[in-house]
């Protein structure tokens, strides 16, 4: 099984989304490097950080897995689709995406800074200067320790 972190803004699709809607296609991706991950390495179990971007303070909130393997988006085909793509056939389509299910959410957010602070997670990529994507991969040892962050009581 292998880990990634999913940005999301909140107000676009956050945390309280997925789990109303119990899992959804993580579509609208376009970015050629978070595309391959979807398409060539995540498969139905692996877990996921679910990451709200864009929030005061950004940061995990909850725990998500893969439920469904790569398969088109169906959102480059939509001509009235922000995510469109009039170079995207359905022969040849060039966006892929996995479906995400809710697991829970944690008791609380870790928020970038602590990520960014805890020594512990050296090498996280979401923690470096400059890594922007919106799907990473994450090492089981960081995926697990972020959890138990965010399900450890607070003072």
């Amino acid at each position: 099984m292998n880990h990634w972190l999913m940005k999301s803004e909140p107000d676009v699709y956050g945390i309280d989304h997925l789990e109303r809607d119990g899992s959804t296609p993580w579509s609208g991706v376009r970015n050629y490097r978070a595309r391959n991950f979807m398409r060539d390495d995540m498969a139905v179990g692996d877990r996921v950080l679910f990451y709200h971007s864009r929030s005061r303070p950004p940061g995990v909130v909850g725990i998500a897995e893969v439920t469904a393997a790569a398969h088109p988006d169906a959102t480059q085909f939509d001509p009235d689709s922000d995510y469109h793509d009039p170079k995207a056939t359905r022969e040849e389509p060039r966006w892929f995406c996995v479906d995400v299910g809710f697991v829970r959410r944690l008791a609380r957010l870790v928020p970038l800074d602590e990520l960014k602070a805890d020594p512990a997670l050296d090498g996280l990529l979401v923690a470096q200067k400059g890594q922007r994507l919106s799907i990473m991969p994450v090492d089981a040892a960081h995926y697990e320790h972020i959890v138990a962050l965010g399900d450890a009581p607070t003072d």
